[in-house]
């Protein structure tokens, strides 16, 4: 199921689909929501960023000295990087560096 929106609810994560239903809850102990694209969403954790996928489960861990995340859009998230933009797909491979402007 595609992710429409993701409610933070007293403590807790709920993930909405695109036909406005709950489909799961997680525990807003797991950090913070840095964004959101239909297939999967960023949540930044201590010194790390966690990539979750639709169902809410992590699968990937990226260090925050990657650089700060500046947007989550369809299948990729921006962070920028001292005075770079650096593109990285939903998996986590980094795929395009252009200088920030």
């Amino acid at each position: 199921m595609a992710i429409s929106n993701i409610e933070r609810r007293s403590s807790w994560y709920d993930l909405i689909d695109e036909r406005g239903k709950k489909t799961k809850t997680l525990p807003a102990s797991i950090g913070e929501i840095e964004g959101f694209s239909s297939d999967f969403f960023v949540v930044s954790r201590s010194s790390w960023y966690d990539l979750y996928d639709d169902e809410g489960k992590k699968y990937k861990t990226l260090p925050e000295s990657i650089g700060q995340i500046v947007a989550v859009s369809g299948n990729t998230f921006v962070v920028r990087r001292s005075s770079w933009h650096d593109t990285y797909d939903s998996t986590g491979k980094k795929i395009n560096t252009k200088p920030a402007r």
